[in-house]
């Protein structure tokens, strides 16, 4: 039989329990440095394999900035491929819909421990809709699908190392 004491110490250890559960995942993952391969890019991107390694630097750094610390595991991200849809207008294509109109990013992250011991592995395919990064007329609309490209899998990045 259940009695009152019983019941009073279960219904409040029930909230603490499930809150330090919650606070375990909520830590923030330390990462010791950042390192970006584009060299799988190289032959078909050229001199923009560069640019793009720079820029996905740049923005997980920033958004790991405090995170980092030294002594933590290397988060080292391979960029396996750009796709650059060859229609950028938004609602273009057969139909007048934008299926198919999607920008990709692939790559890999790790996150390597001493001895360069993968301790996890996150494979990402990020899209973008081709049509989202402004005029498709202008210039620079391809430097502007790249940025959105990288910004976005940085972000998915953060997501699944941080949670």
């Amino acid at each position: 039989m259940t009695t009152r004491r019983a019941f009073l110490a279960a219904s409040l250890a029930a909230p603490a329990l499930a809150l330090s559960a919650y606070a375990a995942t909520a830590q923030p993952v330390a990462i010791g440095g950042i390192r970006v391969d584009t060299s799988r890019l190289v032959p078909a991107w050229g001199a923009h394999a560069a640019w793009v390694k720079t820029a996905l630097e740049r923005e997980l750094a920033t958004a790991f900035g405090p995170a980092l610390q030294r002594g933590g595991p290397l988060l080292y991200v391979t960029v396996r491929a750009i796709n650059l849809s060859s229609y950028a207008a938004a609602g273009g294509g057969k139909g007048g819909g934008s299926a198919g109109n999607f920008d990709t990013f692939d790559s890999e992250t790790l996150l390597l421990g001493k001895g360069d011991r993968a301790i996890a592995k996150y494979p990402i395919l990020s899209t973008v809709d081709a049509g989202s990064a402004g005029a498709w007329y202008l210039p620079d609309i391809d430097q502007r699908r790249l940025d959105q490209l990288v910004r976005n899998n940085a972000a998915w990045i953060k997501r699944y190392v941080a949670g």
